[in-house]
């Protein structure tokens, strides 16, 4: 148990009849000292006015005169004393306060007790807090209690989750009402399907879902995409049949303006080999005339 830290000594102790008869004898001054002491003793041990070195262990003579720094004789003297006037009890050789509830409230003794009891509650619960927050592997959910050092990456994380549901529920512009789903990695497939001759495309990167969400705010939808796809895949031209031998790929084809002439059969195997035009010196116009733009 905890101890103490004060004791409860009424004003008047040295009228007491008991204290009067011990002061009266010889060494009298020297065993209320000693009765002073073993109320603290026993403040300090906590155990209901018991006095013991352990549980186990009663304090001897010899052990209070260590304790206390007195001589062994007036300990002895003292104890005699005390537990003829009824002062204390003495049992298997320990020691007991008769009047423990003079010196100490029972009431007061219990209220500390209790916030010794809700102290060491907290104690243990705070234990578990950190325990719980350690860094732990495998598939192991860790709940971290929210302070004020980690509520912001809290936070990113909770926006980067809350991203993530309006990337594949629903996309909402700032002019109109909600769009429908769209499966990003559903069009990245459709195109690595459907496109074996071009690049492959094998991270959706912010930029391409931004310029998918353009083109599905426009109107375009999964079978534009698809349509798109396999325009490109049946063009020679777009597959590096030019004489740069550049081809398309899925950044290209998903441009606004590509996506369009795409679909338009601009680069149609048949149409482009209607549109061939005579080559240029020009080199920034031959380049626009092999990519098509001219």
């Amino acid at each position: 148990m905890a101890d103490v830290k004060w004791i409860k000594i009424a004003t008047n102790i040295f009228d007491n009849r008991k204290i009067k008869q011990i002061e009266a004898m010889p060494k009298g001054e020297a065993i209320i000292v000693i009765w002073i002491k073993l109320i603290c003793l026993a403040g300090t041990i906590n155990d209901g006015g018991r006095i013991y070195f352990t549980d186990d262990i009663p304090y001897t003579p010899e052990m209070l005169a260590t304790q206390f720094t007195r001589p062994v004789q007036i300990i002895r003297l003292a104890l005699d004393t005390f537990e003829r006037f009824g002062m204390i009890d003495r049992t298997d050789g320990f020691i007991s306060l008769s009047s423990w509830g003079k010196y100490q409230s029972a009431d007061k003794l219990e209220k500390m007790n209790a916030s010794n009891r809700e102290r060491q509650a907290r104690h243990r619960a705070k234990k578990r807090d950190a325990s719980a927050a350690e860094d732990v592997t495998g598939n192991v959910t860790v709940t971290l209690p929210v302070t004020q050092s980690n509520a912001i990456d809290i936070d990113i994380d909770r926006d980067k989750e809350e991203d993530k549901e309006k990337e594949t529920t629903k996309e909402s512009g700032p002019d109109g009402p909600a769009a429908p789903a769209i499966d990003y990695k559903a069009i990245q497939a459709m195109y690595n399907a459907t496109c074996p001759s071009l690049p492959k495309c094998k991270v959706l990167s912010d930029a391409r879902k931004g310029a998918i969400r353009a083109r599905i705010r426009a109107g375009y939808t999964l079978d534009d995409f698809q349509a798109l796809f396999a325009k490109a895949e049946a063009s020679a031209f777009l597959k590096g049949s030019n004489k740069r031998n550049w081809s398309a790929d899925f950044d290209w084809l998903i441009a606004d303006a590509n996506m369009a002439k795409v679909l338009d059969g601009k680069y149609d195997s048949q149409a482009q080999g209607r549109q061939e035009q005579p080559q240029t010196n020009n080199p920034f116009l031959r380049m626009l005339q092999e990519e098509g733009e001219l």
